[in-house]
C-alpha cells in the first residue's frame, strides 16, 4: 500500500467504506447515539444530502479509507445559519497518527470559506482521546447534556465544544453552498491539509 495518505472530497461512491468505518462506533460504543449501523444506501444518501451544502471529506491510504469527517446543520433556526456542527471518525487501526487533525483542519478552511462563524462538537462523554482532539484543536467546553442518551442499557451525558472559525462581522454574508467554492482553491486545502 502507498504510504502517502491523502485527503479529498467524498462521493457516493465511498459509502460502503464509510458505512463499514462508522459500524463499530455505533455497535460498540457511546460515540454515536445512533443504535443500527446505517447500510451503505443510507450512508450514500447522506452523503449526498450533506454535500448539498457542507463539506464531506475522507483520508485515504493506498485506495484504502481511513477516515472522514463533515459538517452538517447546528439547527433548522434560520439566526443559526451560521454555525455547523462537525464530526470526524476514523478506522480503529489509524488513531492517534494526526489524521482526524488533518480532516478537520481542512474541514475547518472549507467552512471558513463558507463564511461559517462557529463549529460545534457533541462528544458522548467519557471520551479523553475525543475531547483531547478537541481541544488541542481550539475547541472550548461550552456544556453537558446530562443523561441526555440511554443506550446499551445505561444514560449518558454529551459534553458541547465551540470552535470560533472566524470573527463575526457586523452583518454576515449568506453561507455560501458548499458546491459553489472554487474547486482549486478546495484541492488546495486537501493537498497542504
Amino acid at each position: 500500500m502507498d504510504g502517502t495518505v491523502r485527503l479529498r472530497e467524498t462521493t457516493a461512491g465511498d459509502a460502503a467504506s464509510t458505512a463499514a468505518i462508522y459500524a463499530p462506533y455505533v455497535r460498540d460504543t457511546l460515540i454515536s447515539f445512533e443504535t443500527e449501523p446505517p447500510a451503505a444506501a443510507e450512508m450514500s444518501r447522506r452523503i449526498a444530502s450533506v454535500g448539498e451544502r457542507y463539506p464531506w471529506l475522507l483520508a485515504e491510504q493506498g485506495g484504502q479509507v481511513l477516515g472522514y469527517a463533515y459538517a452538517g446543520e447546528h439547527r433548522s433556526r434560520a439566526a443559526y445559519r451560521w454555525d455547523v456542527d462537525v464530526a470526524v471518525y476514523l478506522a480503529a487501526a489509524v488513531h492517534r497518527r494526526g489524521i482526524g487533525r488533518r480532516l478537520y483542519q481542512a474541514l475547518f478552511g472549507m467552512l471558513r470559506l463558507q463564511g461559517y462563524i462557529n463549529a460545534y462538537a457533541g462528544i458522548s462523554l467519557p471520551n479523553a482521546a475525543s475531547v483531547g482532539l478537541h481541544q488541542s484543536l481550539g475547541f472550548a467546553p461550552v456544556g453537558i447534556y446530562r443523561k441526555v442518551g440511554y443506550k446499551h442499557g445505561a444514560w449518558h451525558d454529551v459534553g458541547w465544544w465551540a470552535l470560533n472559525l472566524q470573527a463575526p462581522p457586523a452583518v454576515p454574508a449568506e453561507p455560501l453552498p458548499y458546491p459553489q467554492l472554487d474547486r482549486a482553491v478546495l484541492r488546495a486545502l486537501l493537498e497542504t491539509a
